[in-house]
């Protein structure tokens, strides 16, 4: 009996989970009833707990995140392919695989690869880093070592570097920036500017990096390192607070882990200042907790501090990508890194996609705030959205 292109993919898929030579595997075409997928991502990561599977289900407006093991993912995976996603898209160090299914079809079609292959599992192994892990910035951070390790103290620190670097790569692809001139880059409240450098470093020539930060201290600690290290006057930092920074025009804005309302500062200062993209990692949350007025069948369940807080979380972050979407960007929320690195590890991405001011959106946002019982965020405010 013929076997059929799916049982042949199922087979190629699960030898490549179980020796380890699986580079990514991506299925797109969704069949089932959420018309806001679009495609699953999967890809190997190598965790404290040991080697897993990344899984990232893609939507119009965040992303899902999940990790697993060799034995679930597959068995995950094989009640997915052909079924809730019609295409699949395999790739090991050798070949690729792509498999179409639907109305009757079930098709194969392998391709040999000429990359070079990747690496098994393991701290040691060779990868394509954003960053480069030996750079002399990570060693004066405090980040490295003299061999270009990542400090033991300091692992989920790289970690967070490298997954920035990552989405900020892809980001890059998706904004409307303008060809052909220097693009003018703010990290608001950049601390001790890890991502600051990685920032500059990612983008090199192409843009000039200003970090603010309101310690004197550590702006004239990056300053310092900065220059000795090569980066110019393409990165360059300076003593101010998020609110009261003026940073003109701007084409990108970052803002990781700024503290409450801050968050809402930074959102607020890229929006007048016209960025193309805001990349921001709320921390915090605080503002809207004491507003909540929320529906009486959950009043049992946020009698518990840890739930109150994070229905908090969400209405606030929820809020905030909304305002953003009003304000004319495409906006997702996504996971930025997994909480084994960080508890506070929600990503706000904003690419500017449209005008200001869609009467739709503002609807909901009402609706939104009104079922809740806000009646003042600092976003709105700063947007001069009427809540009510």
């Amino acid at each position: 009996m013929k076997t059929s292109g799916r049982d042949q993919f199922m087979g190629l898929l699960g030898d490549a989970i179980r020796n380890a030579s699986l580079e990514k595997l991506t299925l797109g075409k969704p069949s089932g009833g959420d018309p806001t997928l679009s495609n699953l991502f999967v890809r190997p990561v190598a965790l404290k707990s040991g080697p897993r599977f990344s899984f990232v289900w893609r939507h119009t407006t965040r992303d899902v995140t999940k990790n697993f093991g060799a034995d679930e993912a597959l068995h995950l995976l094989e009640s997915l392919i052909g079924s809730a996603f019609l295409d699949a898209h395999l790739f090991t160090a050798i070949q690729s695989a792509q498999l179409e299914t639907g109305q009757g079809i079930s098709r194969i079609r392998l391709k040999p690869r000429t990359a070079p292959p990747t690496a098994p599992f393991g701290n040691d192994r060779p990868k394509n880093r954003p960053i480069a892990q030996a750079s002399p910035w990570l060693r004066a951070l405090g980040v490295t070592d003299a061999s270009g390790r990542p400090l033991a103290a300091m692992t989920d620190k790289f970690r967070q570097i490298e997954r920035f670097a990552e989405i900020l790569g892809h980001l890059l692809k998706e904004a409307p920036l303008e060809d052909g001139r220097v693009l003018r880059v703010f990290d608001m409240g950049c601390g001790k500017g890890y991502l600051t450098f990685a920032a500059s470093a990612l983008l090199g020539d192409r843009a000039s990096v200003c970090g603010i930060e309101a310690r004197a201290s550590l702006v004239e600690f990056c300053s310092r390192t900065a220059a000795e290290h090569g980066f110019s006057n393409r990165l360059s930092f300076r003593v101010g607070s998020i609110a009261e920074t003026d940073v003109g025009a701007a084409d990108i804005l970052i803002a990781l882990h700024a503290c409450d309302t801050a968050t809402d500062d930074a959102l607020a200062k890229g929006v007048e200042a016209g960025a193309a993209l805001l990349v921001v990692a709320p921390c915090c949350q605080k503002e809207i907790r004491p507003q909540l007025v929320s529906p009486p069948v959950l009043s049992a369940a946020l009698k518990h501090g840890i739930f109150e807080e994070r229905h908090a979380e969400f209405v606030t972050d929820a809020l905030r990508a909304q305002l953003l979407e009003w304000a004319g960007y495409r906006t997702r929320v996504i996971e930025f890194i997994s909480t084994e690195h960080t508890a506070k590890n929600t990503m706000i991405t904003a690419v500017k996609a449209r005008p200001c001011g869609d009467e739709a959106i503002a609807a909901q946002i009402r609706e939104f705030a009104a079922f809740y019982g806000v009646r003042h965020q600092t976003l709105a405010a700063r947007l001069k959205f009427r809540l009510r």
